[in-house]
């Protein structure tokens, strides 16, 4: 088993950007340590305040977001960060070569159930023209990363992480606190019967997604004729996880229930490190009606629609789209 620089150096990644993955998985391995530790450490249940999205926020939120914030902006090769729990981006260094945007803790409500969460990241070059403190800055398509990853605290921490070479899984050793590879080349399966959808919203979600769901319900019986399993853990990190590691199709779509609101998932903490992890592996990712990282976003905290995964399942749910 091999530690991340060898790799990378192999895959030819600039020593910056090398050290820069490391200080952020420093961060990480802290946040695995607070997240095991759960009610002794006292880091469980909500704060009085809420982020930018108008959700409530965990303390572990302000934990890990606080820890890579710090870490990062201390490297010196960041000119800005963007998370999602803050109202706008931070600057960093005005030299800095790279921008970094995270989810700090996907799936913060699963903590007080002791279920899956994650840290999500992506990286993207900076404009050497463009202020620090210059929000523009991050309004780059998911095309432009240089680098994704999530780490996952469950039964053991693991990290997927991709520079445009495949993407790679790799599992902490809390021996020596270090993460090892696991898995040189994740590759999902191109056909699936595995889906995750919240179905507690499906009477607000457009009519092609509905149609889709219910072809799918209808197993043999119906036009896909095979029956389908559903997997739904409520952190998309965790479920996509599960389809990195053996195929599926993850979808959280468009719907009606906050007319405010009609996408979830933000685009460029989630979607796009996600897009560009899953589409390394052989999948897809798509909006029902574009390929996400093809978005050139208008806004940092800008939502969309997501459906990805398995290329042929993904590709059968487009098509449900445009019928």
């Amino acid at each position: 088993m091999r530690r991340i620089s060898p790799v990378l150096q192999q895959d030819g990644v600039e020593p910056e950007l090398i050290a820069l993955l490391k200080t952020i998985l420093a961060a990480c391995r802290e946040i695995s340590f607070r997240v095991s530790q759960g009610e002794l450490a006292g880091v469980l249940g909500s704060t009085l305040g809420e982020n930018i999205q108008g959700e409530t926020q965990k303390k572990l939120d302000v934990i890990a977001n606080e820890l890579l914030k710090e870490v990062i902006l201390e490297t010196g090769v960041v000119k800005a960060i963007s998370s999602e729990e803050e109202d706008t981006i931070v600057a960093g260094n005005p030299q800095g070569k790279y921008l970094v945007t995270f989810d700090p803790l996907d799936g913060s409500s699963n903590t007080d159930i002791n279920s899956l969460i994650g840290t999500i990241f992506s990286i993207l070059p900076a404009d050497p023209d463009k202020a620090p403190d210059d929000s523009s800055l991050f309004l780059q398509p998911g095309t432009a990363q240089v680098a994704a990853g999530y780490v996952l605290y469950g039964p053991s921490t693991m990290l997927a992480l991709t520079t445009g070479h495949g993407t790679r899984l790799y599992t902490l050793d809390n021996t020596y606190g270090g993460f090892l590879l696991t898995e040189d080349q994740a590759a999902i399966p191109k056909y699936t019967t595995e889906f995750a959808l919240n179905m507690s919203n499906q009477r607000f979600w457009q009519e092609p997604m509905q149609r889709y769901v219910a072809d799918l319900l209808l197993g043999k019986t119906g036009p896909r004729g095979k029956n389908f399993n559903m997997r739904w853990i409520a952190a998309m990190v965790g479920d996509v996880h599960r389809v990195l590691c053996r195929g599926g199709i993850f979808a959280y779509p468009r719907d009606s229930k906050d007319p405010q609101k009609p996408d979830k998932l933000r685009l460029m903490y989630e979607a796009n490190p996600m897009s560009f992890l899953v589409e390394q592996a052989g999948g897809l990712s798509s909006t029902g009606y574009q390929r996400i990282m093809d978005i050139v976003p208008t806004d940092i905290h800008q939502r969309v629609a997501v459906i990805l995964g398995s290329k042929h399942e993904v590709e059968t749910c487009i098509g449900y789209h445009k019928a």
